[in-house]
């Protein structure tokens, strides 16, 4: 459904000058997008740094004590210091995914506007043209329908594993220093692990839902 028109036909300067103010936004919108884009692969690439330099340093300090005397309150302080990186590094994740949501429902919006300026250049726009739920999923999958693979394979994703697999490690990690019992240090580990995974779904999804809520469409799919 297209935008509804208001006032009297644009001439054809005002069209011009309204074309050119829309491409100046389209590229900021754009530059913004890659921006942030290109902050949150650095910060996760910075966390993925740093578990891996943590786990090998807890195997060198592993082989230099027997894994005995203070190697596990060494373990548990590094554990949980990776831990926290990565909660603090998956919330900025989940807030990149929100915005670069906001940033495609703004270009779409504004093909939207190039075509209440001349409607035949629809089918020249391969993404969404609507600011709607199907808008989105057209610029997000073009050319399939809405696909779980691209969710599962995404950065989001790889961090959500590794900081599953640090918050099971250091919940296994401390309750074996308590009670000294590999099983049920494995048991609470992988409790854990589940229970983190879930909620940090349950967060992602949140997230694209209250967006969508609060976001109005001007131009929604026919």
């Amino acid at each position: 459904m297209p935008g509804a028109a208001s006032g009297p036909p644009l001439t054809d300067a005002q069209k011009s000058l309204r074309a050119q103010m829309l491409a100046t936004e389209h590229w900021s919108l754009l530059a913004s997008r890659s921006t942030t884009q290109s902050e949150v692969l650095t910060r996760i690439a910075i966390f993925l740094t740093l578990v891996s330099a943590g786990l090998v340093t807890l195997g060198v300090l592993g082989n230099a004590t027997e894994f005995r005397g203070w190697f596990g309150i060494a373990a548990l302080g590094v554990l949980l210091l990776l831990a926290l990186l990565g909660a603090i590094t998956q919330i900025r994740v989940f807030n990149t995914a929100t915005e670069d949501l906001a940033y495609v429902l703004a270009m779409n919006r504004l093909r939207g506007a190039y075509l209440d300026l001349d409607p035949g250049l629809e089918r020249y726009f391969m993404m969404g043209t609507t600011d709607d739920g199907p808008g989105v999923d057209k610029t997000y999958y073009p050319f399939a329908t809405r696909d779980r693979t691209q969710m599962f394979g995404s950065s989001m994703m790889v961090m959500l594993v590794v900081n599953t697999a640090l918050s099971g490690l250091l919940v296994g990690a401390l309750v074996y220093a308590i009670t000294v019992s590999v099983g049920w240090s494995i048991a609470a580990g992988a409790i854990v692990a589940v229970a983190v995974f879930l909620y940090w779904m349950f967060w992602g999804y949140r997230s694209y839902v209250q967006v969508m809520r609060a976001h109005v469409p001007l131009r929604r799919a026919s």
